[in-house]
């Protein structure tokens, strides 16, 4: 019996691990599939697909699932046919969110987020209805470290619109045309960390809200990005 318990133990921690893993590889497949569609798919003269593929690598993703990201956001994967489409909506408290999905099926898509603003208590809007509250931007977010003034002065150069100072990260902003100069120019200082780079929409006007609204908010984020079809959740939630 106690070797059964002991099994059944290792068990639930190797489900654990691999429910863990799945999340990263998720979270890899989103960021490779948004690069790709963004800037093509080959990583030499693509940054953000070249570091998007780095760090999914270093996580030990095989390959082939990489390549398979590539060629679903590209549109090269035989007998798959998708479409990018956007929906937008608000959360509990009047919180904007814009859904970026990637979908074979529309019809599926629409109702599994309709579902997920019902149930969260919000409602899924018409298209334009939140849209104006967003722009795209190129984000690059690096770890601070003592380099930072170097940073900051060479994406400033490489045509870099604002740069936030937060408690650990650099959140560097920039127009979509300037994006990738900007992240080749960071990426070429040694011994920084780029932690996320991607051109994305970004919140013009951040709406403040309690705490037992922004639980609410943040589980339905987490409820949308947990779909198979959604790329990327963005809001307007300060």
């Amino acid at each position: 019996m106690a070797g059964h318990n002991k099994w059944s133990k290792v068990k639930h921690i190797k489900a654990k691990e691999d429910a863990k893993k799945s999340k990263i590889f998720t979270k890899h497949v989103r960021a490779i599939m948004t690069a790709a569609r963004e800037g093509g798919g080959n990583p030499d003269a693509n940054a953000a697909l070249r570091l998007a593929i780095e760090r999914a690598k270093a996580d030990a993703m095989p390959m082939q699932n990489i390549q398979r990201a590539i060629d679903k956001a590209t549109g090269n994967l035989e007998g798959v046919t998708l479409s990018e489409v956007s929906y937008e909506g608000y959360g509990p408290g009047g919180v904007a969110i814009m859904v970026e999905c990637l979908t074979d099926n529309k019809n599926r898509t629409v109702a599994e987020i309709r579902h997920a603003f019902k149930k969260a208590g919000g409602s899924l809007g018409t298209s334009g209805s939140v849209a104006w509250m967003f722009e795209k931007k190129g984000i690059v977010v690096v770890s601070r470290s003592d380099k930072d003034d170097e940073v900051m002065e060479v994406a400033i150069e490489a045509g870099a619109e604002d740069i936030k100072e937060l408690d650990e990260v650099l959140v560097i902003e920039s127009s979509p045309e300037d994006f990738n100069n900007v992240l080749e120019a960071v990426s070429d200082i040694d011994g920084i960390e780029i932690i996320e780079s991607n051109v994305q929409l970004v919140a013009t006007n951040e709406s403040e809200v309690d705490d037992e609204i922004a639980e609410k908010v943040e589980k339905l984020i987490e409820v949308l990005e947990e779909l198979d079809d959604v790329q990327n959740v963005i809001h307007n939630m300060a």
